[in-house]
């Protein structure tokens, strides 16, 4: 991996489907961290840097495409258009990058302190992410990933992903042995 690509998202980069603290197994294949980093389309320093290391990682990985420039039209690349692709409130207005590794992210908060409780990142918060791109060609297929690498809590968001808080579900009720009945 080279300077040219690798990332540090910005301060308003979205968690989606962190499997951040225990790898999971998709599809059978090799056990992994992942991420989905929702990035507001507005955030146009980060965008700009994830472009110039794509086109840094085609160029680094000239020889796994038969030693020529491919044509990136040709190529699956990982920053991918949430409006075009999710039907989902979150990723409106953004773009989104899969990212993910079989090494475990260092995470840690905004003061690069380790976070050790796994309830405070989750899918929804909003961090600064540590990521690399790099080019592969499999079996007929051709493209640039992503590699995660590290993650800085910066904020909370509303969770995603259908989970609610119990103070979201209930609310609180008082009951006395007058009020069971047997059947």
């Amino acid at each position: 991996m080279s300077q040219q690509t690798k990332v540090v998202t910005g301060i308003n980069t979205r968690l989606s489907y962190a499997n951040v603290w225990e790898p999971k197994a998709i599809n059978g294949g090799k056990k992994k961290y992942s991420v989905s980093l929702i990035i507001p389309k507005s955030d146009q320093k980060t965008i700009a840097s994830i472009e110039k290391a794509i086109d840094a990682a085609i160029q680094e990985g000239i020889s796994k495409f038969g030693g020529k420039k491919p044509n990136k039209v040709t190529l699956k690349l990982p920053l991918r258009n949430g409006d075009a692709e999710r039907h989902n409130s979150a990723y409106k207005n953004s773009y989104f990058i899969n990212a993910n590794s079989i090494t475990a992210p260092q995470i840690v908060d905004k003061h690069v302190q380790p976070i050790l409780d796994r309830n405070e990142v989750y899918s929804g918060c909003y961090a600064r992410v540590s990521i690399n791109f790099y080019a592969f060609n499999t079996n007929g297929n051709r493209g640039i990933a992503c590699g995660l690498r590290n993650i800085q809590k910066i904020r909370d968001g509303k969770p995603l992903g259908g989970h609610t808080s119990a103070n979201d579900d209930f609310t609180a009720i008082n009951i006395n042995s007058n009020d069971y009945f047997l059947a």
